[in-house]
C-alpha cells in the first residue's frame, strides 16, 4: 500500500516540488499520474496503478481481516475495504464468529467500487454481481489496456473465451482471472494486445494465434 497523496494532471502541488511539474499564473501543477510522498520533492509516476472510480468492477485480493470485514488488494495505491454488509445477507455475530470461514487471506473476488472517500478510502460490495472466485490465477496487465482486452461489445473478450475454452473476468483494475486449462495461451494472447492495442487488424491477429495454439 502506498503511502502518500496521489496526484492527476493538472492539480496544483506544493512549491517544494521540483519534478515533473509545469508552471500556470506562477503556480505548481503536476504533469502525470503520481505520488508525493512525505518529506519528499519529487512526483514520482505511477504509470502502472489503477485509480478506482465508483462503479468500476475491480478484481481484488483479500489482505487483511477486520472486525466488520476486509481490506482487499485491488492494484491501486491504497487498500480497498469490503464491509460485512456489503459481502453477506446473512446476520453474523462478529464477536463470535470468525471471518476468515467467509473470505480468507490470499482468496479473490469480483467486486464493484461503491463509495470513495478522499483518495484513500475505497469501499466496495459483492452484493451486486460479485463473488468469490476460486481455482484460477490473476494476470497484470495495464488498466489503459482493458478496453482494448475487453473489445467492442466484449468482443476481443469472447474470442479469448471461446478460443482458448476459459472462464475470464477483465477487472477495470488491470487484473484478469482466468479458469481453464489454456491458461498459457490467454496470456500470451493478452501480451500480444498489450504490444499491438494500438494497431488495426488486433482481432485477426489474436484469433489466429489461439487457433494455433
Amino acid at each position: 500500500m502506498l503511502k502518500g497523496k496521489i496526484v492527476v494532471p493538472g492539480e496544483k502541488v506544493e512549491n517544494e516540488i521540483k519534478e515533473n511539474i509545469y508552471f500556470r499564473n506562477g503556480e505548481k501543477y503536476s504533469q502525470i499520474v503520481g505520488l508525493i510522498e512525505e518529506k519528499k520533492d519529487i512526483i514520482t509516476p505511477l504509470n502502472f496503478t489503477y485509480l478506482p472510480k465508483v462503479g468500476d468492477k475491480v478484481i481484488g485480493i483479500i489482505e487483511e481481516i477486520e472486525a466488520s470485514g476486509w481490506f482487499v488488494n485491488i492494484n491501486a495505491p491504497h487498500f480497498a475495504f469490503l464491509p460485512l454488509a456489503e459481502a453477506l445477507n446473512e446476520f453474523v455475530d462478529v464477536f463470535r464468529t470468525d471471518l476468515s470461514k467467509f473470505f480468507n487471506i490470499g482468496e479473490i473476488i469480483y467486486a464493484k467500487i461503491i463509495n470513495i472517500i478522499g483518495n484513500r478510502i475505497i469501499q466496495v460490495s459483492i452484493k451486486e454481481e460479485g463473488a468469490k472466485l476460486e481455482d484460477g490465477v490473476i494476470i497484470k496487465t495495464l488498466p489503459s489496456k482493458v478496453p482494448r482486452i475487453i473489445g467492442k461489445n466484449a468482443s476481443m473478450l469472447k474470442i479469448l473465451q471461446e478460443k482458448t475454452n476459459c472462464k475470464i473476468i477483465v477487472g477495470n483494475n488491470g487484473l484478469i482471472w482466468v479458469k481453464g486449462e489454456k491458461i498459457d495461451k490467454v496470456y500470451e494472447a493478452i501480451k500480444l494486445i498489450e504490444k499491438e492495442s494500438h494497431l488495426s487488424g488486433l482481432t485477426e491477429k489474436v484469433a489466429k494465434l489461439l487457433e494455433n495454439g
